[in-house]
């Protein structure tokens, strides 16, 4: 697992370059609070102080790679050492697909990743609630998921989503920490779907967001998203999620209740040489 002083200093990091850089880094902290082992995370210091940081994050078969340079370090080639190192690890876990993230307005990130020859997938939007009266919510139970839901959230991930089973059934075994709640989604016809919230420094994170197909256009997603945003601003929470740009259903829904994009995150495609 990460030291309490590594996970602070790849915060001050983050901090610094989103400052420096007007834009937004997806560090997947939910997942860099519970590591493990160290195994997944690089770390260059230059004098007692972190100046790069590169993060290897798994669902499944297929692992995302998120990393940041300190502004005055950077063109030093600390990055790419970290990158190289962090590829040698993806190539020994034999993971099938690997997704390098950037955030959208880093003509940096770019211009480093086409010259790894990384080719462009798709971008999510980053979308925060900007508070608006919601309508009150009925005929439906959000409540805490149990073992007998595992089957039922791995369908959900399989049929929402489009995941391969092995690696739904691999994102569904994760532990997740004290501050995230894994909701199931009953309706009188019986449980439907499934969302997760992860509440951090006055945050909280909608993530894995999902209702079967077969009961869809029911009008079921927007009574949730209405039940968490209530719970969650009643409590003193901004609340931000993120949704793949074409999706547009997605889109329209999130912003019918109040959701506005913020930021966007680009993801593109590697290939091991």
């Amino acid at each position: 697992m990460l030291t309490t002083q590594q996970l602070i200093d790849i915060e001050q990091l983050q901090k610094e370059c989103e400052t420096h850089d007007h834009l937004q880094l997806k560090l997947n902290w939910e997942m860099l609070r519970k590591r493990e082992s160290d195994q997944l995370d690089f770390f260059h210091y230059e004098n007692g102080e972190l100046v790069a940081f590169l993060g290897l994050y798994a669902f499944g078969s297929t692992v995302e790679v998120c990393g940041m340079v300190k502004p005055s370090e950077r063109r030093k080639g600390h990055f790419h050492q970290l990158f190289q190192q962090g590829m040698e690890k993806i190539k020994q876990n034999e993971y099938k697909k690997i997704l390098l993230n950037a955030p959208a307005g880093s003509d940096a990130a770019k211009v480093f990743l086409y010259k790894q020859g990384a080719e462009y997938a798709f971008s999510e939007h980053q979308m925060e609630w900007q508070e608006k009266p919601l309508e009150e919510t009925d005929g439906i139970i959000l409540r805490q998921a149990t073992l007998e839901d595992y089957e039922k959230r791995v369908r959900l991930s399989v049929t929402a989503f489009g995941v391969d089973e092995e690696d739904a059934r691999a994102m569904e075994s994760q532990v997740f920490v004290d501050n995230t709640a894994m909701l199931m989604i009953d309706v009188k016809e019986g449980t439907v779907g499934k969302i997760r919230v992860s509440r951090e420094e006055g945050q909280a994170w909608i993530y894995g967001f999902s209702i079967l197909p077969e009961h869809q256009g029911k009008g079921i997603g927007r009574k949730v998203l209405r039940r968490v945003i209530k719970e969650q601003s009643s409590a003193g929470y901004s609340i931000h999620l993120e949704v793949e740009t074409k999706n547009d259903h997605a889109l329209r829904l999130y912003e019918s209740v109040g959701f506005k994009v913020v930021h966007a995150q680009d993801y593109y495609k590697y290939q091991l040489g």
